[in-house]
């Protein structure tokens, strides 16, 4: 009998191995936490090279671009995905805990995209006018050419780099109160879609189901929506970059993997996506 049990003892021991050999941590971690407008690009990243680098594990979550470059401060994440620039009180915070200002890297671009229902006449708004609607002195659509209905706004939460480059470039002001504010970008999209005398902003990648408006940068431009060339030219006036924000100046893994982002393989991702180049 304990020959037996030996025997047992062995095989089972032999099969533990195995397994933990199957399921062996990769040798490389990297975690990637911030803004909802870059993380179904950040996914498909982290999932392609993934597949060619089986010893990195690269984790990616969204929540924001001001919750992702908290992660960074607080030492929660590696890499901070923002829609905005860091502000400076964020720089002074990662100095007094890591003796840094921080390494930015601009890793695509994006046309902020205003959304309106297919249902509505209006096709085409000025920087001015989304600036009076959105801050509320523009309240109904018959302003605007529109029908004679309520303008119902959706945006951003404050924790969104889109709602701060929103706001600091287009708005130039405080949203009206009436503006309800969602956790992303996608749930804006559907309230867009649902409500026929809605408004809403957000990425270029997420404009499904809902028309596109046109937009001038004022009353003399020509109205135009976010592409390749408008964005490449600067015509389409709501033009940012999006950005990878890290602690220090990336080494190994990491290095490796930022590279291949801003590589043409990297870059083509970013067109499939829905967004646009940096180069």
């Amino acid at each position: 009998m304990k020959s037996i049990n030996i025997k047992r003892f062995a095989v089972v021991a032999i099969l533990l191995g195995m397994i933990g050999f199957a399921f062996a941590p990769a040798a490389d971690k990297i975690v990637v936490k911030g803004s909802d407008t870059l993380v179904i690009l950040a996914q498909k990243w982290a999932e392609v090279y993934m597949k060619s680098n089986p010893s990195v594990a690269i984790q990616v979550t969204g929540g924001g671009s001001g919750v992702g470059i908290s992660a960074l401060i607080n030492g929660a994440t590696d890499i901070a995905n923002a829609s905005r620039k860091m502000k400076q009180t964020e720089k002074e915070k990662l100095k007094a805990r890591y003796n840094t200002l921080g390494v930015e890297v601009a890793c695509a671009k994006d046309g902020i995209t205003i959304y309106l229902n297919p249902a509505n006449k209006v096709t085409e708004l000025s920087i001015d006018q989304l600036s009076k609607i959105f801050k509320g002195e523009i309240k109904n659509w018959k302003q605007v050419g529109g029908a004679d209905a309520d303008i119902k706004l959706y945006g951003r939460e404050n924790s969104s780099g889109t709602y701060v480059f929103f706001q600091e470039n287009v708005v130039k002001g405080d949203y009206a109160p009436s503006c309800q504010t969602l956790p992303g970008t996608a749930a804006v999209v559907n309230a867009v879609k649902k409500d026929p005398n809605a408004i809403g902003y957000g990425g270029a990648a997420y404009a499904e189901g809902i028309e596109i408006c046109k937009v001038k940068k004022d009353d003399k431009s020509k109205g135009c929506i976010p592409t390749a060339e408008t964005i490449k030219t600067g015509e389409y006036p709501i033009t940012r970059y999006l950005y990878m924000y890290l602690r220090n100046k990336p080494t190994g893994a990491m290095k490796s993997y930022i590279d291949w982002i801003l590589s043409p393989e990297g870059q083509k991702l970013v067109v499939e996506m829905g967004y646009f180049p940096v180069k």
